[in-house]
């Protein structure tokens, strides 16, 4: 496993799913904004995911799909302590823990863990068990 590769793949996920959030904000669909972002964020992440678990394991990654789809989430959740609370939360009177323990959070990085255990098991696993029968 190169870590680093897998640490920048996660930085990639982190960005993409930032920018996506923040863009929500210009679409008012609902009252809620906050609400809507979470809601638009944890539909658009699994295809993000799904794509950069595609890159990453395009290069014969030997990482089994949940330590991958774990450390995409935990590169998010490092950044978003770094970088996202303290410029969007905090000023705004949140704090860390109310950013920490809301279930969108919670729920968002299950979908990263499953969309890349999913990946890796369809396209990654399958092709190696075919390929050891051959």
């Amino acid at each position: 496993m190169k870590l680093i590769r897998t640490i920048g793949f996660g930085v990639l996920i982190w960005i993409i799913g930032v920018n996506l959030y923040a863009l929500s904000f210009y679409l008012p669909i609902l009252e809620d904004t906050e609400k809507q972002a979470n809601i638009w964020l944890s539909i658009i992440i699994i295809p993000v995911v799904w794509f950069c678990s595609k890159l990453y394991f395009k290069k014969n990654a030997t990482i089994q799909g949940l330590w991958a789809g774990l450390i995409f989430f935990g590169v998010s959740a490092i950044l978003d302590a770094l970088i996202t609370v303290p410029f969007t939360v905090l000023p705004y009177g949140g704090t860390y823990a109310d950013f920490f323990i809301d279930f969108g959070f919670w729920f968002i990085g299950l979908e990263f863990i499953a969309t890349t255990y999913v990946y890796w098991h369809t396209n990654v696993r399958s092709k190696r068990t075919i390929g050891n029968y051959q």
